[in-house]
């Protein structure tokens, strides 16, 4: 296509929807000046591909990539899922690539080239629903920030401060979060934690001590037993810091790192930190969160108050791949980070929606990724099929 040197080629997928607009599947990478390129192998769900429907119409066009962005056209041919299926026993599938213009001006003209599909592969991936209903219980640990930094509990500036006919921020954020949460959780009984306080009866600092004082028995029973934990533990304490939120994360980590060997999908913890303010263990907080990617677990971090929370936005990896000091990067991505203050006047169920909105891809990223099946899916699918 070029005229001095190769075609530089890159492959479109669309897909032909029913009211005959459509919609971009896949487009490959460019393959510099080569006139028999292979492009790389990629996944695509059979949802987005063809909507679930093997027969229907795929359409794939074949560019000349130009760096002004008008690319040429090379040819295109027209295809369906059920086709490429055919590439499934190691056959390989192929179209020739048809440049209409020249078809119809060109009496030798056979092709623009042939593409070639070397190999199709179908994953079965489940679904949240499918480990849910397979009987996966969501393992929920609350942790509660009780730094200096959050004000004196006495006055009423304080993050802290319980106030007779309103709730604080802290126990805003942890109801609303915690009233969904505890829907997948059947015993609902919840360990709940704190960190960065001095704590009876010789005030010794702690980063990961039981609200209810039972180091033996952390859990509170439902939302309202973590909330009545919180009011009464409050005055016993004296505010502290720093900010350390590594230990409690390891806590967890360790629950979860003993669920693996059970090589089931039956529980997956998910620890909830409520934090006014900057980390003050960032390494050590790194270093746990890769160790945790690894296990059945995500942190979700909901920042109350008004702080700087830049360094939060670093641990969510939505701006890039959080790695350890040591610089190994996160298996999945497991953190949620949501500042309180952009929900300060929207409805409970807002903040739980965004807080909660990654979960469920990393339940299933977490057991997809091993390997791992829902328990007793064949019973559920079978009353999924005879639902009415």
């Amino acid at each position: 296509q070029d005229f001095f040197s190769k075609s530089d080629p890159f492959l479109e997928i669309f897909r032909m929807n029913d009211d005959a607009t459509q919609q971009l599947v896949h487009r490959t990478e460019v393959v510099m000046n080569n006139l028999n390129p292979a492009w790389k192998t990629f996944k695509v769900s059979v949802n987005s591909l063809c909507s679930g429907d093997q027969d229907r119409r795929l359409k794939c066009i074949v560019w000349d990539w130009d760096s002004n962005g008008k690319h040429d056209f090379i040819g295109e041919f027209s295809s369906t899922f059920k086709e490429m299926r055919g590439a499934l026993e190691g056959r390989q599938v192929q179209w020739e690539c048809i440049n209409p213009k020249y078809k119809a001006k060109k009496k030798n003209y056979k092709n623009s080239g042939i593409v070639v599909l070397n190999q199709c592969k179908i994953h079965k991936m489940h679904s949240f629903l499918d480990y849910i209903m397979g009987g996966c219980q969501i393992q929920f640990t609350v942790a509660i920030d009780f730094t200096a930094s959050n004000g004196d509990p006495r006055n009423s500036c304080s993050l802290h401060y319980i106030h007779p006919y309103q709730p604080n921020e802290y126990l805003k954020a942890l109801v609303a979060v915690g009233e969904i949460c505890q829907d997948y959780d059947s015993d609902k009984m919840f360990p709940a934690f704190g960190f960065g306080a001095r704590i009876p009866p010789e005030y010794k600092l702690s980063h990961d001590f039981a609200i209810n004082f039972n180091e033996d028995n952390p859990e509170c029973a439902g939302i309202q037993g973590v909330v009545e934990a919180y009011q009464s533990c409050l005055p016993k304490l004296q505010l502290y810091g720093p900010t350390n939120i590594a230990p409690i994360i390891q806590k967890v980590a360790k629950s979860a790192s003993e669920e693996t060997n059970t090589k089931e999908a039956s529980q997956y913890f998910i620890l909830l930190i409520l934090t006014d303010g900057v980390i003050t263990d960032m390494a050590d907080t790194r270093e746990a969160i890769v160790h945790a990617s690894h296990l059945p677990m995500s942190v979700i971090i909901v920042g109350v108050g008004n702080a700087d929370f830049s360094d939060m936005q670093m641990l969510d990896g939505d701006d890039g791949i959080l790695r350890s000091p040591r610089g190994e990067p996160v298996l999945r991505d497991i953190v949620q980070f949501v500042p309180f203050r952009n929900f300060k006047h929207a409805s409970p169920a807002a903040l739980a929606k965004s807080v909660l909105a990654e979960v469920p891809n990393q339940v299933v990223d977490y057991y997809n990724g091993k390997g791992i099946k829902p328990k007793c899916v064949s019973e559920y699918e079978s009353s999924r099929t005879l639902a009415p």
